[in-house]
């Protein structure tokens, strides 16, 4: 692509799909669960479309959507209802699809991300409503005649779906990307969804257009499909925004289309016209009441919101004196923040500067060696050995000079290869560091004695030796003499 003279801008709105994890699905008391199932066994007479069947609603699917929309700060309807969306597609068993219309569980919404320019942007979300999801296709290619033919997985079909329509605030791919990983976070933070994109249980598709920046009109957008990352998402608007900028810098118009993602071209190609407006032909859907919710379920479903990563971030940083990096990577995850603040659990709380220096220190740990050797070993939080209490026991360890630090690390390895406290590896190693006076008087006369070069050079003035000499001692003793301790005594020993 050839860029432009002028200055475009992106207007992107992203509609995001998510699956809620429920036992059952969405009208059927069929398993969800069919990662690892064999292709239609989680089936039914409901969820394969047969004549006569009637759905009946899942009442844990209404509360997780109600949940992610409180969490989105969204008005909640005291009355919402389902329609039929009717769009004869192969993997749509009954022929149309249950879904929200004109009357969803939620509406006008927001939430705060990450502008890409060290701001924040309040990115406006629609509304968030409950549907079901589609069969799954398999296309396959016959070895034979080479004859392209498709599978049909109703394993899928009728699982509970959130979507999630946001408005058109977004400027940039990269607002787009911090976007889904906000959501991506509340929903994991609720518990609602698994929200992986690469297990397909969590899918975004992308309405996208261009103008001169500085203007407010809208142009003709075009709806990008078939990204299954975030690294998928970025790049295909960064190519959508160059293709489109090009074309309307030619003067070209630009069709309102659906396009779908190449992954392997790293381009969008053609799928389908969207000039003229699909009718799907809604209407309430028959078999199935309207909702009808009350203030006191409403409010008991937000007592059950647990402390959100805006607002524990917050707090890590005002309570724990950590830098807001530092309390930004431990509210990556609500696992990860529950560890940390687990491996503080019997701090002193009426002491800030106690509490606030343990909290640093528990924290280089857990974002230094703890996230190397996850990303070594593909760890998640949840899967570690080291047990959050015995990463407070390490601090004090090391704290109470019994180790030294580069002996803490190879304490802190066997810790995450066992899951043993750091004291028994301590006591089993014989890594007690040695600091006594009479201990480390004996190593210390005989460093001493075998080096009178350092030992002249430290008397007349060239206080550098001395580091020449606590190292012989750190070597003698195999790392086990306090540093601090060895050249005390050096200096004492010669003199001053």
């Amino acid at each position: 692509m050839t860029t432009t003279a002028i200055d475009y801008e992106a207007v992107i709105g992203l509609e995001v799909h998510a699956q809620i994890t429920t036992r059952s699905k969405n009208f059927c008391s069929c398993s969800a669960d069919y990662a690892n199932a064999a292709p239609n066994t989680h089936v039914c007479p409901v969820c394969l479309g047969m004549p006569g069947t009637l759905p009946v609603l899942n009442r844990a699917a209404i509360e997780a959507t109600v949940m992610t929309a409180l969490a989105l700060n969204c008005e909640i309807p005291l009355h919402s209802k389902f329609d039929r969306k009717n769009y004869p597609y192969p993997d749509l068993m009954k022929g149309y699809q249950i879904t929200q219309y004109d009357e969803p569980l939620s509406l006008n919404g927001w939430t705060e991300i990450d502008d890409g320019n060290g701001g924040t942007l309040r990115a406006g979300i629609t509304r968030v409503h409950l549907e079901e999801d589609t069969a799954r296709l398999l296309h396959r290619v016959d070895s034979v005649t080479g004859e392209p033919y498709s599978l049909v997985d109703v394993n899928r079909a009728g699982v509970p779906l959130m979507e999630i329509v946001g408005e058109p605030d977004l400027r940039t791919p990269e607002q787009a990307r911090q976007y889904l990983l906000k959501l991506r976070q509340i929903l994991r933070y609720l518990g609602v969804s698994h929200a992986n994109m690469e297990e397909g249980n969590f899918r975004c598709d992308a309405n996208v257009s261009v103008r001169p920046r500085g203007s407010t009109t809208f142009g003709n957008k075009v709806e990008v499909k078939n990204m299954n990352s975030f690294r998928a998402v970025f790049h295909a608007l960064e190519y959508e925004l160059d293709r489109q900028s090009t074309m309307m810098a030619a003067g070209e118009r630009i069709p309102m289309e659906t396009r779908g993602w190449v992954e392997g071209e790293n381009r969008t190609v053609s799928q389908r016209s969207k000039e003229e407006a699909n009718d799907y032909r809604y209407f309430p859907e028959p078999d199935l009441p309207p909702v009808v919710l009350t203030p006191d379920w409403i409010e008991g479903v937000r007592a059950k919101l647990p402390e959100l990563p805006d607002a524990k971030r917050a707090r890590f940083v005002q309570r724990y004196g950590l830098s807001p990096h530092e309390a930004d990577l431990l509210t990556d995850s609500r696992a990860r923040a529950d560890y940390f603040e687990a491996a503080l659990a019997d701090a002193d709380p009426t002491d800030d500067a106690a509490r606030r220096s343990l909290a640093r220190a528990v924290a280089n740990w857990m974002l230094g060696e703890l996230a190397r050797l996850q990303n070594a070993h593909g760890d998640e939080i949840e899967a570690v050995k080291v047990r959050p209490q015995h990463i407070r026991e390490l601090v004090a360890v090391i704290e109470g000079g019994a180790i030294s630090g580069t002996q803490a690390k190879d304490v802190f390895q066997k810790m995450y290869d066992t899951g043993e406290a750091p004291g028994a590896i301590v006591e089993a190693a014989g890594l007690s560091q040695i600091s006594g006076t009479d201990e480390l008087a004996a190593i210390v006369a005989q460093i001493l004695a075998a080096h009178p070069q350092p030992v002249a050079d430290y008397r007349a003035g060239k206080q550098e030796a001395i580091k020449f000499l606590v190292g012989q001692v750190m070597r003698a003793t195999k790392g086990r003499a306090n540093p601090e301790s060895a050249g005390a005594l050096l200096r004492d020993t010669l003199g001053g």
